[in-house]
């Protein structure tokens, strides 16, 4: 090997700096696209789960005004039959136990369950055909648990066939129904809905007057 030979071998101390810089770029790379990948799919799980929280099929075409299809659930209070309500509002949800949005309205429900007592059915039928975990199907004593642990003091049901929740569910979880006096719905709803909303549709319906149809939901 001659000396230009050997110059050749022998690298430049910028040749090093950027062999170096090629080595830390690469290392880098090595890195970061798989962290890239896992935050991308953190964020579409957590967008995934977001939405099906809330967001259910469009099952039912019932509308205000129209006759409230008739049902007949067992509950934690005994037999609730629509065609025998008594001459009295009703006010349904269709609930899912691992929905937040229905977990925070057995709140609601409770204290309008208190407020109005035998003068108004409050009532709520189980809906989705996933548990409260979402690892298996819904269970009579999966209704059970969740009426325990949030408290709920009004009558809940657990509707094997859903077939409550074919006639009134509507785009989400929970779907809040008034139904008058007269057997016809006045007021459908879905997701949370504030306290004050639903008693003033209740307190129109209890003197016969047709309350708001979308209970207090803006356009």
């Amino acid at each position: 090997m001659n000396r230009t030979e050997r110059r050749r071998v022998i690298a430049t101390p910028a040749e090093r700096q950027a062999a170096e810089g090629r080595k830390r770029a690469i290392l880098i790379a090595a890195f970061a696209v798989p962290a890239l990948l896992i935050i991308i799919a953190i964020v579409l799980f957590n967008n995934r789960a977001v939405q099906s929280a809330s967001v259910a099929p469009a099952l039912s075409t019932v509308k205000v005004g129209q006759p409230a299809p008739t049902f007949a659930v067992s509950t934690t209070s005994g037999l609730f039959d629509l065609a025998k309500a008594g001459g009295k509002p009703t006010l349904l949800e269709v609930f899912a136990t691992w929905c937040p949005h229905c977990q925070r309205m057995t709140a609601t429900l409770d204290k309008l369950h208190s407020k109005y007592g035998s003068r108004v059915n409050v009532i709520a039928v189980s809906g989705a055909p996933d548990n409260i975990d979402r690892t298996g199907p819904e269970s009579q004593a999966d209704v059970i648990a969740f009426a325990e642990k949030y408290k709920a003091t009004y009558p809940i049901a657990f509707d094997p066939n859903l077939d409550v929740a074919h006639k009134y569910l509507q785009g989400g979880y929970p779907t809040l129904v008034l139904i008058g006096k007269d057997g016809n719905v006045t007021g459908i709803r879905d997701g949370e809905v504030p306290e004050a909303d639903l008693a003033k549709a209740i307190d129109l319906s209890l003197v016969g007057k047709k309350p708001d149809g979308k209970l207090g939901q803006k356009s």
